[in-house]
């Protein structure tokens, strides 16, 4: 399980983290995020967690803002000094709220109603199999890119990855050029051929000639070396994770 704490309060931090190692020994958890800027940074930049544990002072606002500037699409757990804003934080979707200092026994409780809801939920999932629409002759050929005052044909063959970032999306060329694209990943996604590119998660579309190295990272994510490189190789996300090792050995 992949967990991000977001809180200010170093002590704070590595308290809940050790509490959430004895709970949960295979836990991963990422970095320290200790502000409402750093945490919006790292959601555009990173794969969603599969649990955020979130306090409600930060430095720099509230942890309640911070869901309403994003769309943050797993579990959240509140944590707090303050039991005024339980209800704010229940309206906001969380699935538990924790006083500071926290327990134990009380940790294991929001453990317990996660898995709870996934197992709900889970019975209620019908599986789709990952598809893609129409026949590889509607599949785009190549791309008009505009950039400056410049104009340039960009052939499919010519992408390694497509990758979201502020914002934006861009193409990267197997010569390491950079491209912005008028199209977003999920249009682009729907544009290009299944069998020669896949969206690893919400940051990146893939080329199968790109890929240089894997390696496992979590029981189902995998971390995947791209070339040309990129400063953080990406991580196939938990979802798309079965649906990945399909495409690798070409049953999709």
């Amino acid at each position: 399980m992949n967990i991000l704490i977001i809180e200010d309060e170093v002590p704070a931090f590595k308290r809940l983290s050790k509490l959430v190692l004895e709970v949960i020994p295979d836990a991963h958890m990422e970095q320290q995020i200790d502000s409402i800027a750093a945490a919006k940074e790292w959601f555009a930049n990173h794969d969603m967690p599969d649990l955020v544990f979130m306090d409600i002072h930060l430095a720099d606002g509230s942890g309640l803002d911070l869901l309403k500037m994003e769309k943050i699409e797993c579990p959240v757990v509140f944590v707090t000094a303050y039991d005024e804003y339980a209800i704010q934080a229940f309206k906001a979707n969380s699935i538990d709220y924790l006083l500071k200092p926290i327990k134990k026994e009380d940790l294991e409780g929001a453990i317990d109603k996660l898995k709870q809801f996934e197992k709900i939920f889970s019975q209620q999932e019908t599986f789709v199999p990952y598809t893609k629409p129409g026949n590889p002759s509607e599949y785009k050929k190549r791309f008009v890119i505009r950039f400056g005052e410049h104009i340039k044909t960009l052939l499919v063959e010519e992408i390694a990855y497509c990758f979201s970032e502020n914002k934006a999306t861009y193409a990267r060329t197997f010569e390491g050029r950079t491209y912005p694209m008028d199209h977003n990943l999920d249009a682009l996604d729907q544009m290009l051929n299944p069998q020669d590119f896949f969206r690893i998660n919400r940051q990146y579309l893939i080329s199968l000639k790109t890929i240089e190295d894997m390696r496992s990272y979590t029981k189902a994510r995998v971390i995947v070396t791209l070339n040309p490189p990129v400063k953080e190789p990406p991580v196939v996300s938990s979802e798309r994770a079965a649906d990945f090792k399909l495409w690798l050995s070409g049953e999709i």
